[in-house]
């Protein structure tokens, strides 16, 4: 789908499932207690809600990434849009707190299938060195998404109940999923001269070049992955106990087992070009460092202003609100800049950016005014979106067309696993320097400190989340500079209506 009308709904596709993702997280954290109190459910159930999603969502995102290499980036989107609006349907319908976390399950396991679909097909439809715009109207929508996500989410559940949060996802994502799958893109031969289709015909058939599933690798990646989550979900909640230790064992272990696998099969899940290009991995470092420095920040934030400084959650959430702002207005400036300056710069001046932001924060106490909180928002909000702007575009411009689905899979991965990290860091910081010194929460609730001695460990846990994104311009680092030589490969490709994506130049070759 390379005509500008194929670009287009490509990118709104993209933007439509990045932006229903990213309102169904930030809304159901609004409507959880209402949802808690209608079910009769306990906080732990409720917070499987979060929980199951979370590790459904982040353990199959890798495998779906590839189900999209081998089978085209618009057939899974669709069918991740289909089966996420339908969940969303079957939660709204849902008669108990039980039906409520498995649904949760199961739209996880849809919106690991959607969500590396929208940057494959980005990667598919854009020839590389314009990918960066397309990628900052995404970026840009999902800061909107985390404006409007509390704002809506508030309102809907005031005067329709919890339900209706989840029944606003169903219309949008089950039409963008039907229109996925009744589009269908031309094939890469429609474009070809009769001479080059006559060199085309005796190609191997398309079959014999689809890469073949490593179930074993993504079962073991799975496992890993979902062991860290439940370890990093769990220490803000819980603290350190059994559970939290064993599932950070098992992600070692399972871990450790994915890596002598995917060395020793034929045909690995995350193919070896696409972390050796140079590029792709110091990209992932840089989202992870960035996300987690930002949400554990914006952890500690929430505290800051709702318990230290005693405002409302509509007051804290105005008060956060130039963070959105910021990633709005500055996804298209880093695209600019990534094109002009090379992503090595940009992201440097992102992550730094970010690094000032969490650093300044650090300082606030009970005196500091609206401008001071505001100003700390706005560096945060400016730098995440830079370094998410450029990191993304890297990790998705360096892969091939039949490893994009992988990479966008790895990306997602990382912007998951990086602010439970994030999360996880803060709340350990803060057991440390509060020394223990908590007030009492229902059990499973996590600590809550008092007023003076959060201010007084607040200061210490942001320090070290600033040094965490200050270490992230060392990966920042290693990105490409502007003079970066553009591959061979990096043609402007085409989805097949019922396979991968192909490059033109392959094909008429």
């Amino acid at each position: 789908m390379n005509s500008p009308r194929g670009r287009r709904l490509t990118l709104v596709a993209s933007v439509t499932g990045a932006v229903i993702v990213a309102l169904d997280g930030t809304v159901l954290t609004v409507a959880q207690p209402r949802l808690q109190r209608d079910l009769d459910a306990t906080f732990a159930q409720v917070q499987w809600t979060s929980t199951g999603y979370l590790i459904a969502v982040a353990s199959l995102l890798v495998f779906a990434g590839r189900l999209g290499d081998r089978y085209g980036h618009r057939r899974v989107f669709a069918l991740g849009m289909l089966g996420f609006g339908a969940a969303s349907a079957g939660i709204g319908l849902a008669g108990g707190i039980g039906w409520v976390i498995g649904l949760r399950v199961a739209q996880g396991v849809f919106g690991a299938l959607l969500q590396p679909a929208t940057l494959g097909m980005l990667r598919a439809a854009y020839p590389p060195d314009r990918l960066g715009r397309p990628v900052a109207v995404r970026t840009a929508a999902i800061g909107l998404a985390a404006v409007a996500g509390p704002l809506a989410g508030g309102a809907l559940t005031t005067h329709l109940g919890w339900r209706a949060v989840f029944f606003v996802n169903v219309a949008p994502a089950l039409a963008m999923g039907l229109v996925a799958l009744a589009v269908r893109a031309p094939s890469a031969l429609a474009f070809q001269t009769p001479a080059a289709l006559a060199v085309h015909a005796p190609a191997v058939p398309r079959e014999t070049a689809r890469p073949r599933l490593d179930l074993p690798g993504a079962g073991l990646l799975a496992v890993a992955l979902a062991g860290l989550v439940h370890t990093l979900v769990g220490i803000p909640e819980t603290g350190w106990t059994v559970a939290t230790a064993l599932g950070l064992g098992c992600a070692v272990v399972a871990g450790g087992v994915f890596v002598r696998h995917e060395r020793r099969t034929a045909d690995p899940l995350v193919p070896p070009g696409v972390l050796r290009s140079g590029a792709a991995g110091p990209a992932l470092g840089v989202l992870v460092a960035a996300s987690a420095a930002l949400f554990g920040a914006l952890f500690l934030g929430t505290y800051y202003l709702q318990d230290a400084l005693a405002l409302d959650p509509l007051d804290s959430g105005l008060r956060a609100l130039p963070l959105a702002a910021m990633m709005v207005l500055a996804a298209p400036v880093a695209a600019m800049l990534t094109r002009r300056q090379g992503p090595r710069r940009t992201a440097v001046a992102g992550m730094v950016l970010v690094a000032a932001g969490v650093l300044l924060m650090s300082r606030l106490g009970r005196g500091s005014g609206a401008e001071a909180i505001g100003g700390c928002f706005l560096l945060l909000g400016a730098g995440f979106a830079t370094v998410m702007v450029t990191a993304t575009t890297v990790v998705v411009r360096d892969a091939s067309v039949d490893t994009a689905g992988v990479a966008g899979g790895l990306q997602q991965t990382a912007m998951n696993i990086g602010p439970a990290l994030g999360v996880a860091a803060a709340t350990t910081l803060m057991s440390v320097a509060g020394r223990g010194d908590t007030a009492g929460r229902p059990p499973g609730d996590g600590p809550r400190f008092a007023a003076d001695v959060f201010l007084s460990a607040m200061g210490p846990a942001l320090t070290v989340l600033a040094a965490v994104a200050a270490a992230g311009v060392l990966p920042a680092a290693m990105l490409p500079g502007r003079a970066a030589a553009r591959r061979p490969g990096d043609q402007p490709v085409e989805e097949l209506p019922d396979g991968p994506p192909r490059s033109e130049i392959a094909s008429s070759a």
